[in-house]
């Protein structure tokens, strides 16, 4: 039997590949075999990205767009179907969250910043349809692609805080099994949607949230700790079993899920 799981060759595009988490997925798949396209609206860190791929010897490119602008991302495609000859695989990366768009302890929901609220759910939420809109006309043309949309946690279960970035996850989530039904019955078989839900990772994002400037978590940190059986926060690495399996043939006939990755946050019961 052929190796399933061989991605050797297939072109990834995969949007804010600067992160931290979008740079440990980048390596990984990279290692696979695959040809990077890494989009990322900073050019500094998308290049900074490209060269230390390079210089392992990887095939890859970075390009400069904003996942919330079509025209920017529309060149990109152009130019990434230039450079590798097509798509493949699309991971939609890009995300985050800001301070306005929650809640803290001293506040409630009647302080929200809704133009922070606003963007949150822009850069979630929109910065995942409109890719997708753009890079998988690509895969259309083959007949063939797979789609990995990243969730949340949050999604699942509502946290306190993390009002907008919640509710924009949530969307993903839906829109990812909308999309999975869409793209199978009108362009056949062979594109695939899926999502992750990464746990509690730590991030430039969220580290100050979870943890104090000399290491030690901080009370929301502990209590996520507490609540996670495996007692710990996950490794950028423990996601790319999953987005390999999700981007390979091993996944062939699945469409329209969540994979959870989590240390089992999402079980935890009393």
């Amino acid at each position: 039997m052929s190796n399933i799981f061989d991605v050797k060759g297939k072109v990834m595009v995969i949007t804010g590949g600067g992160g931290i988490l979008g740079r440990s997925m980048s390596e990984y798949m990279c290692e696979q075999g695959v040809k990077l396209a890494i989009v990322d609206r900073c050019r500094e860190a998308g290049q900074k990205l490209e060269a230390d791929l390079l210089a392992k010897g990887y095939a890859v490119k970075s390009f400069c767009a904003d996942v919330l602008e079509r025209e920017s991302l529309e060149i990109a495609s152009q130019e990434i179907v230039a450079e590798f000859g097509g798509i493949d695989i699309l991971v939609n990366a890009a995300g985050g969250n800001m301070a306005g768009a929650t809640i803290p302890p001293d506040k409630t929901i009647f302080d929200l910043d809704m133009d922070a609220f606003k963007k949150v759910v822009d850069l979630n939420l929109f910065g995942t349809v409109l890719p997708t809109m753009i890079f998988a006309k690509e895969m259309v043309k083959n007949n063939k692609g797979s789609i990995i949309n990243i969730s949340s946690e949050s999604a699942i279960r509502p946290l306190t805080r993390v009002v907008g970035y919640g509710a924009s996850k949530a969307a993903v989530t839906n829109f990812t099994k909308y999309l999975a039904t869409e793209l199978a019955t009108k362009f056949g078989e062979g594109l695939r949607v899926n999502a992750m839900a990464p746990g509690f990772f730590l991030t430039e994002q969220n580290r100050t949230l979870m943890t104090n400037p000399d290491g030690s978590l901080t009370a929301r940190g502990q209590s996520i700790i507490s609540h996670t059986p495996f007692g710990r926060f996950g490794d950028p690495e423990e996601l790319c079993g999953t987005l390999h399996w999700l981007a390979s043939d091993a996944s062939k006939f699945v469409t329209g899920t969540l994979t959870v990755i989590d240390g089992g946050f999402d079980v935890f019961c009393i």
